[in-house]
């Protein structure tokens, strides 16, 4: 219950990169999320980049090599409720 009360906060975003960077949770999410990982288009934004675009489902952050898979979607709409509380 504590964990789902903290909010993370990342200074600016311009010097964490989004994917390689352990910035929210235990790990870099390119691990929590491999599968996005490899799908996703630019491997190399940084957290301001991407929350600028979105990173909400549907945002314009996502970009995808392809159309996602149904069990893929859910794994964006994870990640996207793990950074709801990161700003």
């Amino acid at each position: 219950m504590f964990d789902e009360n903290i909010r993370k906060v990342v200074r600016d975003g311009r010097n964490k990169l989004f994917w390689y960077d352990n910035w929210v949770g235990e790990i870099p999410l390119r691990f929590k999320f491999p599968r996005l990982f490899d799908l996703v288009v630019c491997k190399g934004s940084f957290v301001e980049d991407v929350w600028w675009l979105g990173w909400a489902v549907g945002g314009r952050g996502w970009e995808w090599r392809r159309r996602l898979l149904a069990w893929e979607e859910e794994s964006v709409r994870e990640c996207s409720m793990l950074l709801h509380n990161c700003i």
